[in-house]
């Protein structure tokens, strides 16, 4: 592994908010689900020593059944206590009739078409993603965790403060990319670096600005 120290921050940032942090696997070509969402040619990429690093160093990333399967359900949150994601990225879990994927931190879920909230435990948020974000990034607790998707991602792009790439040795082609929108150059820098036995790089990147 290889750290460097790097200070994330902005002339208008207020010392002490919470980070947004975009958390992601994606494919060799930036794609981080097939065109209909499918993720599963990413997830046939994880081997024991990789899923063991997750569940160590990451376990908040873990959706609820996985950590209840994998014996860390009561593993305790250090990196975030918040998880944003799209309509698409929430209604993967619907598919296996999961309705909280991430039971253990609190759940906002953006869309445009939904009219009430997926769940009890999950909160819907319609207005302005950007405003919303502010809004949790000045109330006290961990890390706010976006884990997609890539529209989600797009709108909130100048709101990420840290990027957390998992790269999985795979080609996609074609699918949902990381991030989508307009041409807009954002500068981040590497401070760490992770390679592992079944091809897989997570590299975390701190904002520059």
């Amino acid at each position: 592994m290889v750290n460097a120290e790097g200070h994330v921050g902005s002339p208008t940032k207020e010392v002490g908010l919470r980070k947004l942090s975009y958390f992601i696997g994606m494919s060799l070509d930036g794609y981080i689900a097939g065109p209909d969402g499918e993720i599963q040619f990413l997830l046939d990429q994880v081997s024991p020593a990789y899923l063991e690093y997750l569940k160590t160093e990451w376990p908040e990333t873990l959706a609820t059944p996985g950590r209840q399967y994998f014996g860390c359900d009561d593993a305790e949150n250090t990196r975030y206590d918040t998880v944003l994601m799209g309509r698409a990225t929430y209604a993967l879990g619907l598919k296996d009739g999961v309705v909280d994927p991430y039971a253990h931190l609190s759940t906002y879920v953006f869309s445009r078409s939904l009219t009430q909230p997926p769940h009890a435990s999950v909160q819907l948020v319609t207005g302005d993603p950007v405003a919303k974000v502010r809004e949790l990034k000045r109330r006290d607790g961990l890390g706010i965790w976006l884990c997609g998707g890539g529209d989600l991602a797009g709108q909130l792009a100048e709101e990420i403060d840290e990027l957390v790439i998992k790269t999985y040795p795979v080609l996609a082609g074609a699918g949902i990319r990381m991030v989508s929108g307009e041409f807009a150059a954002r500068q981040f820098e590497l401070i760490e670096s992770r390679s592992f036995d079944n091809g897989a790089v997570v590299a975390k990147y701190a904002r520059k600005r």
